[in-house]
């Protein structure tokens, strides 16, 4: 590990000029040493056990899969290396991708989006940040997990009870009633209780029982796309 004077780092990126422009900034850092650059979760994972970096700086989505292996190694580290830290980069504002960041503890983790790697002190300062075991969230990603949360508590289904906004994304996938009563263990009558309360809470007033089920269907998708 580095002393205290100076902070270790192990960068995975696979995109060229991100990767450029992510070793720029780190180089002209005094107190930063880059240690290995990578290019995908594999690499990354044995650069991190080569030299046991102080803090590691990783693109969300590289090979192998370009899903959410900057996430899955967070996760590792937490177990393998909990006093390390990790900066995850992202291209855009994906509010899932920071709260399953965050899901296994807060500390020692942050999440940029990659457009702040132009402004160099802001990277820094997240490395140092996550070193010392603090964290730190994107302005605009916390601005769009409040926006979301305002979103659904204004949101109509939020007057549906547990058990109604069960029924209602059981509806969403599509199930019949006798579907939806297998599924949740109910009885066919209590699915369709549920169901004309639904209906009622939602301001679902149409006579057409399959519009009803429709218009339903995409207001739950739609309170539901984050």
């Amino acid at each position: 590990m580095a002393s205290t004077e100076s902070v270790t780092v192990v960068v995975a990126e696979d995109a060229f000029l991100a990767r450029e422009a992510i070793e720029q900034v780190l180089s002209r850092a005094p107190d930063v040493e880059v240690a290995e650059v990578c290019e995908d979760r594999y690499s990354l994972l044995a650069a991190i056990e080569k030299h046991e970096p102080d803090a590691v700086v990783t693109d969300i989505r590289m090979p192998p899969t370009g899903t959410d292996e900057g996430i899955q190694v967070a996760r590792a580290v937490r177990e393998s290396h909990p006093d390390m830290g990790v900066v995850v980069l992202s291209q855009f504002v994906e509010p899932a991708y920071a709260l399953s960041l965050l899901e296994s503890g807060s500390a020692g983790r942050a999440y940029l989006l990659k457009e702040r790697i132009h402004d160099g002190e802001q990277l820094i300062r997240a490395i140092k940040a996550v070193v010392a075991g603090e964290s730190v969230i994107d302005p605009k990603v916390v601005d769009s997990l409040v926006e979301a949360q305002s979103r659904q508590e204004h949101s109509p289904l939020a007057q549906l009870s547990d058990r109604e906004a069960e029924v209602l994304a059981e509806i969403a996938q599509g199930k019949s009633n006798s579907a939806i009563a297998e599924s949740l263990f109910l009885t066919k009558r209590a699915v369709e209780k549920h169901i004309n309360s639904i209906f009622l809470k939602l301001d679902l007033r149409d006579s057409d029982d399959v519009s009803r089920r429709v218009k339903a269907t995409l207001m739950y998708l739609t309170d539901n796309q984050d």
